[in-house]
Formats: C-alpha cells, structure tokens, sequence
C-alpha cells in the first residue's frame, strides 16, 4: 500500500478518537485534521467542516490520498460526489445514499423495500391530519423531525399531551426545513443497542456493539442528547443476535441500495431496539457515531487505514477485524447547561499523565492564549477500557475525577445498565 497522507472532516470526539487510531497506522505518511479541535492540534488545519470547495483544493494541494469525513452535514451536502469528481478518494456515502440519514422518510422507504422488522409509522406534512393521527393511536408514540437536526429531532411521548405539543415543536418550532414533514411511529419497547459496519457498498463487516446514553441525566431522564456517554460490549448482545442482524438488515439494505443505483460505501450505522419480538430497527445513520466511535476504536485491534481503503476499492470481502476481549467505556464531560443553553469558555486542566487504559478524547475544546478551554456543549469523553464492564467503568469514573473542568455536566451511571442482569430479547 505505502505510505499514506490522510484527511479527517470534523471537529468532535469522534474525530479526534479517529485521529488517535490512524496516528497508530504505520501505513500512514502525515494527518490532516479540519477544522479540529485542541485534541487533535497537532493535525489541524483551519478550514470547516461545510466549506467543501476549501477542503477540495486543500486536498489537492496537499496530494491527499485518503479523505474520512466524521460527520453527517458535509456528507448530506454532497461532500463525497464533489471530492470524488475533483479525482480524490474519500471514505463516506454519496449524497444519494446519504438520504438513509439525512430523510427518515427515505429511510423508512429502503427499510420496507427490503422488508426490515421496524416500527409501524405514518409522514405527515400536515400538523392538523398528525394531531387527528395520534388521537386516533394514542399514546405512548414516537415523533421525529423528517430531516437533520444534529441527534436532537426525536420526542418520545408517553401521553396526548405531549404528543400534540411535540406535533407543535417539531412542526413549527426550531427545526427549520428538518421538520416540514413528520413521522410519527409506534412506541417500542426494550434495550437500545448500536451496530456500526464498514460497507464497500457489497460486504459488510461489523464492528462492536455499543450501547449509548442518551438523556442529559442519570436514569435516562432530562433532554435528549447527542449522546452522554457509551460502552462495549453490552452483555444482552449474542454472536447469534449479530448474525441475525446482519443476515436480516445490513445485507438487504445493501441490496436495495444498490439496485437503486445508489450503492453505499462508508459507515453503516444501524440503532437497533431490541424488543421481546427480536431486534427491530429504529434509524440508520450514515456515519461514525460520537460517542460511539471513541469505545469502538478502544476496542479497535487492526489498522484502520487498510480497512478504510478496501471500502473505497470494493475489496473489503478480504479484509477481516481483530478486536481486543477488553469492555470499553466513554464518559461525556458536557459544559453546564447541555443540552440546552450552556456556558462557554470554562478553562480546563487536564492530568500530565494518563494510564495506558484510558484516554481523553476532545470534543468542544480550543486554546486561547495557551489555555484550554471549553468551546462547546459535549467537551471530553473520558474513555477506558478494563477486562470487565465494572473495572473499565472504575477507570473512566477515576479519571473524570482527575480532570479540573468547574461545573462540568456529567452522567454517574454510564454502563450500569450492562451490570444488571440482562433481560436476552430472544
């Protein structure tokens, strides 16, 4: 292969916990972050995330081999197409196979064409036609923002009340363009669980199961999140259940998407419910998840870079993924507030040293004037791994600990749920 000069796109955890795995390959030449953040400075370049046509002629200047797009706005604005059409390699769907993520209408489309277990669900572009809808179902039941809205579009309505208000919100409040249509799905119940694969548009391979939390607060209670926090493996997942999935939801969309002339090549992102009736998919994504990515590349034995390429060659059906035993664990430091209004620019101090089992991973950080300091809503994600679920979740909580962030928002009870006893969906 050589030596290789790689591009990440973002700005957030997930980027920085890629940067910190392909930093490992020794196929890699130089790394490129844009525009980063203070974990990744080392590798920053200042050009945004949407600014395509400046990553375009960056990537060309620079001779850049390889282009990793982190998250789920440059790839829906087209990203792929443009870089593609300048002769770039880049690792990430087209926009037309982008639409999985960025339309759940279009979603719900591929999922009945290749007739994926998913729950009931009804579009509506009309705020008085969904209203008489869930008067007619009751509650509880599900209602998302057709479009992007940065992990925030979802209401779960466990009474009328909210349901019609959500119809209100969604439709007529913040989402702009994201909520001029609505689906409105029936509630399911059991565990969440994520399955990321790398997809070279025919085979897929899957990486660990994740489980994410994502209330603002312990218990699962408080706002919706773009995730607190994340760990792996959760012990409700079998061999057999992975199998299942993949036989009965990743091929056939691959499939279909490729009979529709839209082939996927990327990151196939699948948010499973696991209900007492087997797995049921909730949403794809199309995309690394944050912070699901930081426990997965822990978890992550094999060079990235070699699997990265073979998606963008069509030659992944001879690449294979080694993982380590280990259970990994995220912890997200937020800035006080999040998810709502919350406040900026809170200096932080980080610990010298960090033990060979953990790592603080950088979301919302930047420096200024030689200080760290806090620049977003999701800040760290502490991550580390342990040979059971409780040692690695003893690591993570011990390092949050060591960390000066004033006011920092925190969960307490990341992982607990994988302490239970686990309820198997079978």
């Amino acid at each position: 292969m050589g030596k290789h000069r790689v591009l990440i796109v973002g700005s957030g955890g997930r980027e920085h916990a890629l940067a910190w795995k392909l930093a490992q390959s020794p196929e890699l030449e130089r790394l490129f972050v844009a525009p980063g953040n203070a974990g990744t400075a080392l590798w920053n370049v200042p050009i945004p995330g949407r600014d395509i046509a400046g990553l375009v002629e960056f990537a060309l200047k620079e001779k850049i081999d390889l282009t990793l797009v982190g998250p789920e706005d440059p790839l829906s604005l087209g990203i792929v197409d443009v870089f593609q059409e300048a002769g770039l390699r880049i690792f990430g769907p087209a926009q037309a196979a982008a639409q999985l993520e960025g339309s759940k209408s279009f979603a719900k489309t591929i999922m009945e064409s290749a007739r994926i277990p998913t729950a009931e669900c009804q579009v509506f572009e009309n705020p008085n036609q969904a209203k008489e809808y869930i008067n007619t179902i009751g509650a509880p039941c599900v209602l998302k923002a057709d479009g992007l809205a940065a992990g925030k579009g979802v209401i779960v309505a466990m009474d009328l009340e909210t349901a019609l208000q959500a119809v209100d919100e969604i439709m007529e409040g913040g989402f702009g363009s994201a909520g001029k249509k609505l689906l409105i799905e029936e509630f399911l119940e059991g565990q969440e669980v994520s399955l990321l694969c790398f997809s070279d548009g025919e085979t897929a391979l899957p990486m660990v199961p994740v489980q994410d939390h994502k209330r603002a607060l312990d218990g699962d209670q408080g706002l919706n999140t773009g995730g607190m926090g994340t760990y792996s493996p959760p012990p409700i997942w079998t061999t057999e259940l992975e199998a299942t999935v993949m036989r009965d939801f990743v091929s056939p969309t691959l499939q279909v998407m490729k009979a529709r002339g839209t082939p996927f090549v990327g990151v196939l992102f699948l948010g499973l419910m696991l209900t007492e009736r087997g797995p049921k998919l909730l949403e794809y994504n199309v995309r690394f998840g944050d912070p699901e990515t930081q426990v997965v590349m822990k978890r992550l034995k094999s060079d990235l870079l070699p699997i990265l390429w073979a998606c963008t060659e069509g030659s992944l059906d001879q690449s294979h993924l080694d993982w380590k035993e280990e259970v990994a664990v995220c912890v997200v430091m937020a800035a006080q507030g999040y998810p709502s209004a919350y406040t900026k620019g809170v200096p932080i101090r980080l610990p010298v040293e960090t033990d060979n089992n953990a790592v603080i991973f950088h979301a919302g950080t930047g420096f200024s004037e030689g200080q760290l300091l806090s620049t977003g809503g999701r800040v760290l994600g502490i991550t580390a791994e342990g040979r059971s679920l409780q040692e690695a979740r003893e690591r993570a909580y011990a390092l949050v600990n060591k960390i000066d962030f004033p006011k920092a928002h925190f969960r307490r009870d990341i992982g607990i749920k994988g302490l239970e006893e686990p309820k198997l969906p079978l």
